[in-house]
């Protein structure tokens, strides 16, 4: 017999799938720059491992940022976070 979670279908409910999105999602994202810590692009670089911009988008860098527009997301976020004071 099978249950509501192996057929969503089958019921009323919402069934929740939890997942970090790479960058195989053709939404909005894929078309800006992001911000992302410097020393996470440099691992990211090293080892592939993928980073995780300022507005949550999780990938792994593989095209020149200067050909994108920055993300408006990330620039507000960025823009809201305290600087350091010298």
């Amino acid at each position: 017999m099978s249950t509501p979670l192996d057929t969503p279908g089958l019921s009323g409910d919402t069934l929740l799938d939890e997942s970090t999105r790479l960058s195989n999602d053709d939404g909005d994202h894929e078309r800006f720059a992001h911000y992302v810590e410097k020393a996470k692009i440099v691992e990211s670089a090293v080892t592939g491992t993928p980073v995780k911009a300022l507005c949550g988008k999780v990938w792994t860098p593989n095209r020149d940022p200067s050909r994108f527009p920055i993300c408006p997301e990330c620039q507000e976020i960025h823009a809201s976070l305290p600087r350091d004071r010298e």
